[in-house]
C-alpha cells in the first residue's frame, strides 16, 4: 500500500469521508484482509514518528524533482502531437499489464489493512473501505492517506489526486498507504487500531519472508588434484653437470 493522503471524508464535492458512507470501498470480509502488527523484542525502543524536517528535499532533490517536472511538462507539450489512436492504446496496455491494485494500509501500530481494487478506481474508493472498517465512534474523525519517503499527501480535496485513477496516480500494481488521524490520539504507536470489532478479531499474523538458512556449499573435487611447488621439487632429480656445478 502505499502512503499518500487525503480528508477522510469519501464524499467527490468536499474531498472527505462521512460516517456510514458506503460506496465501492465496502466488501464483505472475505474481499480483504487484516494483518496484525509485527512481533518485535519488547527490549526494541517503540518508533518514533519522523519530524516534518527529515521530509525536507535536498538541493539534489530538488534538482532531480525539477528534472521530472520539466519532462512531465515536455510530454504534456507534445502530447497533441501524437496520435490518438497511439494514446489510446498506451492506455490500454497500461490497464491491461495491471488491471488491479493492491492497495494496503497501514495503521500508527503498524495493524494493515489490505484490499485489491480495480486499477481504474480513484483514490476516494480507498478512503471510503477504510472509513467503512473503522469503529462507529471513529468514523467521523477525518484522515489522510499518504506516502512516505518521500512524502506525499493522497487526498480526496486535491484536483490533482480525486480525479486520477489509482493506476495514474503511480499505486499499482502495489502500493502501502500510512494512515494519519487528525485526532493526534489516536497516532500513537502503542494506540491499537481503531477496527471494528469484527474485523480486528480476523486478523492474521503477517507472513514471514522466506528465510535463508546458510547452508554449507559443496565443493566440487577437481579432476586433477592441485599440485604444489614443494611436492614437485623435492621430487625432481638434480642433473650430474648441475651437481658438479654446485661442489666447486
Amino acid at each position: 500500500m502505499t502512503e499518500n493522503s487525503q480528508s477522510s471524508t469519501p464524499t467527490q464535492d468536499s474531498g472527505t469521508s462521512t460516517p456510514g458512507s458506503s460506496s465501492a470501498g465496502d466488501a464483505p470480509a472475505t474481499e480483504f484482509k487484516v494483518y496484525k502488527p509485527p512481533n518485535s523484542p519488547t527490549t526494541s525502543a517503540p518508533l518514533e514518528e519522523l519530524p516534518d524536517s527529515y521530509f525536507t528535499p535536498s538541493p539534489a532533490d530538488l534538482k532531480a524533482a525539477q528534472a521530472t517536472l520539466s519532462a512531465r511538462t515536455r510530454s504534456l507539450v507534445d502530447a497533441p502531437l501524437q496520435v490518438r489512436a497511439q494514446r489510446e492504446a498506451a492506455e490500454k496496455s497500461k490497464r491491461d499489464r495491471w488491471p488491479n491494485t493492491t492497495i494496503r494500509v497501514r495503521f500508527s501500530d503498524r495493524t494493515q489493512l489490505e484490499k485489491i481494487f480495480p486499477s481504474t478506481d480513484k483514490i476516494r474508493s480507498v478512503y471510503a473501505f477504510v472509513r467503512s472498517s473503522l469503529r462507529d465512534d471513529v468514523k467521523p474523525i477525518k484522515f489522510i492517506l499518504y506516502q512516505s519517503p518521500p512524502k506525499r499527501d493522497l487526498k480526496v480535496s486535491d484536483p490533482n489526486v480525486r480525479d486520477l485513477s489509482l493506476a495514474q496516480l503511480q499505486l499499482a500494481p502495489s502500493s502501502v498507504l500510512l494512515l494519519r488521524f487528525e485526532d493526534e490520539s489516536l497516532n500513537g504507536t502503542n494506540v491499537p487500531a481503531p477496527l471494528l470489532p469484527s474485523i480486528a478479531a480476523s486478523a492474521i499474523e503477517l507472513p514471514k519472508p522466506p528465510s535463508a538458512e546458510a547452508e554449507p556449499r559443496k565443493v566440487e573435487k577437481s579432476a586433477t588434484p592441485p599440485t604444489t611447488t614443494s611436492s614437485t621439487s623435492t621430487g625432481k632429480k638434480i642433473p650430474k653437470w648441475l651437481k658438479a656445478g654446485l661442489r666447486k
